[in-house]
C-alpha cells in the first residue's frame, strides 16, 4: 500500500505559476507554504491513516443516530481544535480570515487524505458563506462561532425522493409558527446528515413557503437541536454505497421541525446557490485529489514492478514499458491540468472582478475535473494489473469514492446544458474565457488555433444547444486544459514541457464542426 503523501509541491508551484496566487491584495506565500505544510503533516499522519480502515467498517445506525467509524471522532477534536473549520470565517467570530484560494489547497489535501470525512467537514464554509451574505445578526452572532469552532457541522438539504436535479419538484413544507416556522417533509441523499463528532448539525434546509416552482422556496436553519432538545429531524436510513462508506449518507424526515428563515421568503434558491457554487468547486478539487492520488499509486507500484526485459537484455521494471508510460503520463497531466484549472478558477472568484468568467469556469472545471479523477483512478487500475483489481493497493477505492463526483453538486449532462445555454446568453462569459486562453497560450499556435475552432463551435450553437451540449462542454473543457499546459510549459520546467507536447498530441474529444 501506497501511504497517502499530500501534493504540497505541486500545489505550490499551481498557485504561483498559473493561479497568480500573488494578484490578490493580502497574499503571503511565505504564510501560505506554511498553513498547507502544517495541514498536509496533519492530514499525513491523523486523517490518512483513518480512510482505508474507514472504508471497510462504514458508518452505523442506531436508534436514529449515525456512529461514525473508529478514529474518526478523536481526528475530528484534533482538526477542530487545530482551528481548520474556521479557516476561512471572520476573525470577528472566532475564525482565521484567511482566503478562499488557500482554503482550496486545505481542501485538496483533505480530500486527497480522507475524502469520506472531508465531505462531512467541509460544507462549512459555505454554511458560512451563507449566514455572511443571508443571515441576520442575531443568526450570524449565533451560528459562525460555532461553526468556526467545529462544535456545529452542517448539511445541505435539497434532493428529495422524485425531486433530485429538478428543485422545482421539492415538496417539503415550512408553515409559520409564531417567531419560528416549522418543517415537515422528507430529504434524501444527505451528506452528514447525523454523526457523532460535533455537538450538533444545522442543516440548511430548501423548503416550500409558497406555490409551485422555484419562487416559491425558502432556505431554513433548522438545528439539529433545539435548547438542549433533540429537534424533530429523524435519520430513518443511511444508504449503502459504491464508495464512500465512511461519509454517512441519510435520509432525514423533519416532523414539524423547528427552524428559522434565513434570507428573504421565496428567495431560497439564491441564497442555497451560495454554498452550492462553493460545493461545486469543491467537488472539482475532488477530482484532482483522486487524480493525484491515483498517480502516485500507479507510478510507485510501476517503480517497483519488475516486468519482463529491455532492449538490452536487462531486467525491466513496469515503469519502462511504452504503454505503463503513457498511462502514467496521463494521470499526471490530468492532475496538474486539473489542479491548475481549478485554483486558477479560485484565484479569480478570491478576486472578485470578473463574475462573469468565474461563473463560466465552474461547470467546464467541474466537469472536467471530476472526470478527470474517475478516468485516472481507471488508469490506475489498469497499471497494477490484477493488483489493481484488489482492495490491497487501495486504488479501486480510490476510483469508487471518486466515481460520485460526476453525479452530485448537479450531474455533470446538467452542468454541460447550463454551459450551452445559459452559459452563452451573455457574451461576457464566452468572451472572457476567450481572452483567458489566450494569455494563458502565449501565442502557442495550436492552442490559438483551438480556440478559433472553439469560437467556431459557439457560433454554431444558436441551434439546437442542449443535443449539441455533452460535446461543446467536452470541446471546451480540452480548450482550457489545452491552455493551461501551455502556461504550465512556459515555466520552463523540463518535466513541464516533456508532458505539455505529450497533452498538445492529445485528439480532441469531439469531431468538428459539432452536430446535434
Amino acid at each position: 500500500m501506497t501511504p497517502f503523501k499530500a501534493p504540497l509541491d505541486d500545489i505550490l508551484f499551481c498557485l504561483r505559476h498559473v493561479a497568480g496566487a500573488d494578484r490578490l491584495p493580502e497574499w503571503d506565500a511565505e504564510l501560505a507554504e506554511g498553513i498547507l505544510g502544517h495541514f498536509a503533516s496533519f492530514a499525513e499522519g491523523v486523517i490518512a491513516p483513518l480512510d482505508e480502515p474507514g472504508d471497510a467498517q462504514g458508518c452505523t445506525l442506531s436508534e436514529g443516530r449515525v456512529t461514525m467509524p473508529d478514529g474518526f471522532k478523536d481526528a475530528y477534536t484534533q482538526l477542530a481544535e487545530g482551528g481548520w473549520q474556521g479557516l476561512t470565517a471572520p476573525e470577528e467570530f472566532g475564525g482565521m480570515g484567511q482566503n478562499a484560494l488557500l482554503a482550496a489547497g486545505v481542501s485538496e489535501i483533505f480530500s486527497g487524505a480522507n475524502h469520506a470525512m472531508q465531505m462531512v467537514c467541509n460544507l462549512v464554509p459555505g454554511a458560512i458563506s451563507t449566514l455572511m451574505k443571508f443571515g441576520s445578526d442575531a443568526q450570524k452572532q449565533h451560528w459562525i462561532p460555532r461553526l468556526a469552532a467545529g462544535e456545529t457541522l452542517s448539511t445541505m438539504c435539497l434532493t428529495e425522493p422524485g425531486a433530485g436535479s429538478d428543485l422545482s419538484r421539492i415538496r417539503t413544507k415550512a408553515t409559520p409558527s409564531g417567531d419560528s416556522w416549522r418543517i415537515e417533509g422528507e430529504k434524501i441523499f444527505i451528506s452528514g446528515g447525523d454523526q457523532d463528532m460535533s455537538e450538533d448539525v444545522l442543516h440548511l434546509v430548501l423548503a416550500r413557503t409558497g406555490g409551485d416552482g422555484v419562487k416559491g422556496l425558502s432556505l431554513f436553519l433548522c438545528p439539529s437541536e433545539v435548547e438542549g432538545t433533540r429537534n424533530a429531524v429523524t435519520v430513518t436510513r443511511i444508504e449503502e454505497k459504491l464508495g464512500l462508506h465512511a461519509s454517512p449518507t441519510c435520509q432525514l424526515a423533519f416532523d414539524g421541525a423547528e427552524a428559522e428563515l434565513i434570507g428573504d421568503e421565496g428567495a431560497g434558491l439564491m441564497a442555497m446557490f451560495t454554498m452550492m457554487n462553493h460545493a461545486r468547486l469543491d467537488v472539482s478539487l475532488q477530482g484532482v485529489a483522486h487524480a493525484s492520488r491515483a498517480y502516485h499509486i500507479a507510478a510507485d507500484y510501476a517503480a517497483e514492478r519488475k516486468q519482463g526485459r529491455k532492449a538490452d537484455g536487462t531486467e525491466a521494471l513496469l515503469a519502462d514499458h511504452p504503454d505503463v508510460q503513457r498511462m502514467l503520463d496521463e494521470q499526471k497531466s490530468l492532475a496538474l491540468g486539473a489542479r491548475a484549472m481549478t485554483y486558477l478558477t479560485m484565484a479569480e472568484l478570491t478576486l472578485g472582478q470578473n463574475r462573469a468568467l468565474v461563473d463560466f469556469l465552474t461547470p467546464i472545471c467541474k466537469v472536467f475535473c471530476t472526470e478527470a479523477g474517475i478516468h485516472a483512478a481507471d488508469l490506475g487500475i489498469q497499471v497494477l494489473g490484477g493488483y489493481g483489481y484488489l482492495t490491497e493497493y487501495r486504488v479501486s477505492q480510490t476510483w469508487r469514492d471518486a466515481r460520485i463526483t460526476s453525479i452530485y453538486e448537479g450531474a455533470n449532462g446538467i452542468h454541460a446544458v447550463a454551459l450551452a445555454t445559459r452559459g452563452l446568453r451573455a457574451a461576457e462569459g464566452p468572451e472572457a474565457f476567450a481572452k483567458l486562453v489566450e494569455e494563458l497560450a502565449s501565442g502557442d499556435p495550436d492552442c490559438l488555433s483551438l480556440l478559433s475552432e472553439w469560437q467556431d463551435a459557439r457560433a454554431g450553437m444558436a441551434e439546437q444547444a442542449v443535443e449539441k451540449a455533452h460535446d461543446f462542454m467536452a470541446l471546451t473543457g480540452e480548450v482550457l486544459f489545452r491552455a493551461v499546459w501551455c502556461k504550465l510549459a512556459a515555466t520552463g520546467a523540463a518535466e513541464m514541457i516533456r508532458l505539455a507536447k505529450r497533452v498538445a498530441r492529445r485528439p480532441l474529444p469531439v469531431r468538428l464542426p459539432l452536430s446535434a
